[in-house]
């Protein structure tokens, strides 16, 4: 098994699970997320390729649960080389004035809230020779994305300023910017386009690779 690891926060499904696979063959995966199902797919298909993963079924927004996964992977491995986060609320569009408050709620918990304890408790894994790397999505500053957009530009504006406080001293913060691709999330957002003339993530997957390794 490869000392190399790559966690990622919102693996199950989408980009997470697109990367998660094409990371396997020099990586082994700490795979993160609630649905089970799906992670277990995600399990056989890198078990297929010839790699490993690790399963964490949990919420990202508990604090507790990523403080002890994280002290896992410190204890097993000593650390992590990356740690990649996709994992995202999708709040149904909706105007301004009339956002759901529980839609609102949830949108900030997962989307800004959640990386008050993930960055640092994922730093300590990264160490000063590991990467983070996050997610940015142009849909957001769009109408009707308000809950998704505000929140969405919290989590990037973080990693930003986490990148430049790291830029000297480590680990490596980079914000990618992905090309849409025919996800849950987007369906959310976009349920009758045409999503044939959408990138596939795994596509996606293979055209980031180089920019993260």
């Amino acid at each position: 098994m490869t000392d190399k690891i790559a966690l990622i926060t919102g693996a199950s499904r989408g980009l997470g699970a697109a990367l998660a696979k094409a990371l396997a063959p020099t990586h082994h995966i700490v795979a993160v997320a609630r649905t089970v199902g799906a992670l277990e797919e995600l399990d056989d298909a890198i078990q297929a390729a010839g790699g490993q993963a690790t399963l964490a079924p949990m919420d990202v927004t508990k604090a507790d649960a990523m403080a002890q996964l994280c002290r896992s992977v410190h204890d097993r491995w000593g650390g992590a080389a990356l740690w990649l986060h996709t994992a995202v609320h999708a709040a149904p569009l909706s105007p301004a004035a009339h956002m759901d408050a529980k839609d609102w709620a949830k949108s900030v918990e997962t989307n800004v809230t959640a990386l008050g304890h993930l960055i640092p408790y994922i730093a300590a894994l990264l160490g000063t020779e590991g990467q983070a790397v996050f997610f940015d999505d142009a849909a957001k500053d769009q109408k009707f994305h308000g809950a998704y957009g505000a929140t969405k530009a919290a989590q990037i504006t973080l990693a930003h300023a986490w990148a430049a406080e790291t830029a000297k001293s480590g680990p490596r913060v980079q914000i990618l910017s992905p090309q849409p691709m025919p996800t849950a999330t987007r369906a959310r957002f976009y349920p009758g386009e045409d999503r044939s003339a959408l990138v596939h993530p795994d596509q996606e997957a293979a055209r980031l690779l180089p920019l993260i390794l």
